[in-house]
């Protein structure tokens, strides 16, 4: 297929490629210290299932990267996804006063790709994300090897109630 009609692969990055476990208690503490969280991304580990997904991905797809990251850290994510080996994508970031709930922010922007061309697969770690996602009838890949039991809650809640990642 030529390169410029290949279907788009878009791909979260925290607790999807990236390994927020180290700055996820940032979140934890009241009030949250959301300016920590997002400053230590910049040295969040690579999850080597997510790197494989995304390689994988890439043969046959256009990456996008679907973030709820705030724009204000673009530098620091291009850095990150360049110096840890993920393939070249376009990266769609939440806006600095986003506040709207990952599943609807992410929604959005799903409909928006689809008007340029066909969204073959979304992989995401948020399960109101993947759910809201699929009831659109978007194909999900439900990244679960980003997150364990115990930090799992502390992520969802900023992703969901908060509308901050």
């Amino acid at each position: 297929m030529p390169e410029d009609i290949r279907p788009y692969a878009v791909l979260d990055i925290d607790a999807t490629l990236s390994d927020t476990s180290k700055r996820i208690g940032f979140l934890a503490k009241r009030p949250k210290d959301w300016d920590s969280f997002f400053r230590a991304a910049k040295d969040d580990a690579v999850l080597d299932e997510g790197l494989a997904v995304a390689t994988t991905l890439a043969d046959g797809h256009e990456i996008v990267y679907l973030t709820g990251r705030p724009e204000w850290l673009r530098r620091d994510t291009v850095k990150w996804l360049e110096a840890n080996g993920f393939p070249a994508g376009k990266l769609l970031m939440r806006g600095n006063n986003d506040r709207r709930p990952s599943a609807v922010m992410k929604l959005a922007r799903l409909r928006t790709l689809r008007q340029e061309r066909p969204v073959a697969v979304l992989v995401d770690d948020d399960v109101k994300v993947c759910d809201a996602a699929e009831k659109a009838g978007y194909t999900v890949m439900r990244a679960d090897w980003g997150l364990d039991a115990e930090t799992q809650p502390t992520l969802f809640e900023a992703q969901e109630t908060e509308g901050r990642t």
